[in-house]
C-alpha cells in the first residue's frame, strides 16, 4: 500500500488568495474539512499548503479577527508536508506522527497535486489488513477439517 493507492483523488483545493470567507463556504458546500492550498505553476497544481477549519476557527474566532480581511495563503498551515506517490503506508504513518499532521497532499514527480491522504484512510487500510489477518486463522479450521476427510 502506497500513497497513490491510498489517497482520494478529488482533492478540495484553493488558491493562496482566497478570502477565508470564500473558503469556509467552499468547505461547507463540498462537506470538507480542509482545502489544499495550491499555486499554478506552468499549468501545474503545486500544493503550497493545508487549510483547515480548525486554522480557520484559530486565526478568526480565537483572535478576534474581521473573517473579510484575511486569505488562505496567511491563515493556511505551513511549511506543507507532502508525500510522493511511491511512499509506502509505513512512512506515511511515520511522516505524519513527526510532523503532527492529518493529512499529506500527494504528489507527483512534476510536484504537481493528484491527491491527498489522510489520517482517516490509514485506519481503512490498517482495519482492512487486521481483518484479512483475522481471515487467516478463519480459513485454517477450514482446510484443516478438508485435509481429515
Amino acid at each position: 500500500m502506497n500513497a497513490f493507492s491510498l489517497c482520494t483523488r478529488e482533492v478540495a483545493t484553493c488558491g493562496p488568495q482566497t478570502s477565508i470567507v470564500e473558503a469556509a463556504a467552499r468547505m461547507r458546500a463540498l462537506h470538507a474539512g480542509d482545502l489544499v492550498v495550491v499555486r499554478e505553476e506552468a499549468g501545474v497544481r503545486v500544493p503550497v499548503g493545508v487549510l483547515t477549519d480548525r486554522d480557520i476557527v484559530l486565526a478568526v474566532v480565537s483572535r478576534d479577527a474581521s473573517p473579510s480581511t484575511l486569505y488562505a495563503g496567511e491563515v493556511m498551515s505551513a511549511p506543507l508536508v507532502l508525500a510522493q506517490g511511491a511512499d509506502d503506508f509505513w512512512l506515511l504513518a511515520k511522516r505524519m506522527r513527526l510532523h503532527g499532521v492529518r493529512r499529506l497532499p500527494v504528489v507527483g514527480e512534476d510536484g504537481g497535486l493528484v491527491g491527498i491522504v489522510t489520517l482517516d484512510d490509514l485506519h481503512h487500510a490498517a482495519a482492512n489488513l487486521l481483518d484479512e489477518l483475522r481471515l487467516i486463522a478463519a480459513r485454517q479450521e477450514h482446510f484443516e477439517e478438508k485435509r481429515r476427510s
